[in-house]
């Protein structure tokens, strides 16, 4: 049974988390459905068969980039649903925004081959930096800065790097008047501006359009319908609050939110928001889905942003049950060279705090569906964050005595567990044959998905919906009998870092320990 004591929180741990930790950490929820049944009918079959509103995860970043959005999570439903109409945004040339990491690894192992030698660091780094200005140079003032023609809704509809303040607010007038203001800085070769260069693709460039939000756009999809049918949106899935305490991860700082939380301008002094900042604004975002025509509504969790690799779990736990090491920081610095003096890092005691405000936010978004489904709404709750937890390898799948009553392995997919070693949770690493060592389920950044484990989002929303009552359909429009099955042997060879890894990465933590340092680049890959 996993043990955390209330004392552990740091002194500046907002009241009401307080408050909430001495009742312990969140059971995840196995029933989408809550367990309440809802009536319903409906006619027809709405001409918008899935949209998704959401941010990095939703996107479909990988490795630092959103490039293949034909990987995402959104697109991988929208094939198995038969459905050609499905549309997103594009970002093809120079790796996808803001930076790719696995182009860079790719173009380091070209030149330098499976291993940098310590005399080839430096004309690496050069190289490296060389790249980022390509890249920037690209996006900025070349041909990925004239942004395409969008004149149909996208059912796409996702930023990386954006909070739930962020889908409320932003259009593509602020945006582009952001990207407008913006300054080339000779010394620091970064695409300014990425997220606001990305929304553009997202959002249409008619005139009549600049100013409608990602809720707004979602809204008028809904109201696309005829007396055929009773909306315009068949499934809607909201993934949103991720990016409410990324930032804890990818900055190792801790700073609750104040004053400002719910201004756009001066949100970006905090990185975790207070729970009862974050469900004043989870009210405004039920408040705008109400107005969106949809039959039915998927609500994501918000994973435990603790648990990716991004952060590494230093030192020997204190207690035997603890799900939390000491210390939390970069996965390139070796454990026995750690210095707590020198090194940022998050505490165990933060770590902690953080999980239990996330475990608010969970809270709050079960509270919605809840609400929800007693008022006769369709609505779904989708626990993302249960699913990582399940995938959870240094804080449960290694710690026997860390696992909680309700803990559980998640069952990968045959095609996955026959894989050689089966993907996990852990920073991905290469063996030096050609092979992966560890890893699989995470990218290149630590944070994001790989192709496959998008693929699991994808199965997991898949099953909500046929119990929703969706009907998937092969190419030929002929129904598809349950179960209801992601092709994971084609995701398999469509996904680079696990059927051919970058022989590099293990000696490139350096390359990435440097990016970090010089450019920040885990603070950027998410779009803040």
């Amino acid at each position: 049974m996993s043990i955390d004591s209330v004392d552990e929180l740091p002194r500046d741990t907002p009241a009401p988390v307080v408050r909430y930790a001495a009742g312990g950490a969140r059971v995840p929820v196995d029933d989408p459905s809550l367990g309440r049944p809802v009536t319903s009918s409906h006619k027809g079959t709405p001409p918008h068969r899935l949209v998704a509103i959401g941010d990095s995860l939703t996107h479909g970043v990988q490795s630092g980039a959103v490039y293949f959005t034909n990987l995402s999570y959104p697109a991988i439903i929208a094939d198995q649903l038969g459905w050609a109409g499905y549309r997103r945004p594009q970002y093809q040339g120079r790796g996808g925004l803001p930076l790719n990491i696995e182009l860079i690894l790719r173009e380091l192992e070209h030149r330098y081959g499976p291993s940098i030698d310590l005399w080839e660091v430096p004309l690496a780094l050069f190289r490296v930096r060389n790249l980022m200005d390509e890249i920037e140079d690209y996006w900025e003032r070349g041909p990925g800065s004239i942004t395409p023609a969008v004149t149909s809704y996208l059912h796409a509809l996702a930023v990386f790097g954006w909070d739930v303040r962020d889908a409320l607010d932003k259009t593509s007038a602020n945006c582009a008047a952001l990207i407008g203001a913006a300054t080339d800085n000779l010394t620091n070769q970064w695409v300014e501006r990425s997220g606001e260069r990305a929304a553009l693709r997202v959002y249409p460039n008619r005139p009549q359009d600049v100013n409608m939000t990602l809720f707004d756009t979602a809204a008028a999809l809904g109201k696309d319908h005829n007396d055929d049918t009773d909306a315009g949106i068949e499934t809607l899935i909201i993934m949103l609050g991720s990016n409410n305490a990324l930032r804890t991860v990818t900055d190792l700082r801790l700073r609750w939110t104040g004053s400002g939380f719910d201004d756009v301008a001066r949100k970006g002094a905090f990185t975790m928001w207070n729970p009862d900042h974050f469900t004043s604004e989870l009210a405004h975002v039920v408040d705008r889905v109400h107005q969106i025509r949809a039959r039915h509504v998927i609500w994501a969790t918000v994973p435990h942003v603790t648990i990716p690799p991004i952060t590494h779990g230093v030192g020997r736990k204190e207690r035997s049950g603890s799900r939390y090491f000491p210390h939390y920081a970069r996965p390139w610095i070796p454990e026995e060279r750690f210095d707590p003096q020198l090194h940022p890092h998050l505490t165990g005691s933060q770590a902690r705090a953080i999980d239990y405000g996330i475990d608010m936010f969970n809270d709050a978004l079960t509270t919605v569906v809840d609400r929800g489904r007693t008022a006769n709404k369709d609505w779904y709750l989708f626990d993302l964050c249960g699913l990582l937890d399940r995938l959870a390898s240094r804080r449960y799948l290694e710690d026997l005595a860390a696992r909680p009553s309700w803990w559980t392995p998640y069952k990968l997919p045959v095609e996955l567990a026959a894989l050689n070693p089966p993907p996990d949770s852990r920073f991905l690493t290469a063996d030096g044959t050609g092979a992966r060592a560890t890893g699989g389920l995470l990218s290149l950044d630590g944070i994001h998905p790989t192709t496959v484990a998008y693929g699991l989002i994808a199965q997991e929303i898949i099953t909500i919906m046929r119990q929703a009552g969706v009907a998937f359909r092969s190419h030929d429009q002929t129904e598809r009998p349950d179960p209801v099955t992601v092709n994971f042997n084609e995701l398999v060879q469509r996904d680079t870092l696990i059927t051919h890894p970058p022989q590099n990465v293990t000696s490139s933590l350096e390359t990435l320990a440097w990016a970090d340092t010089a450019v920040s680049l885990f603070h950027k890959v998410v779009g803040t």
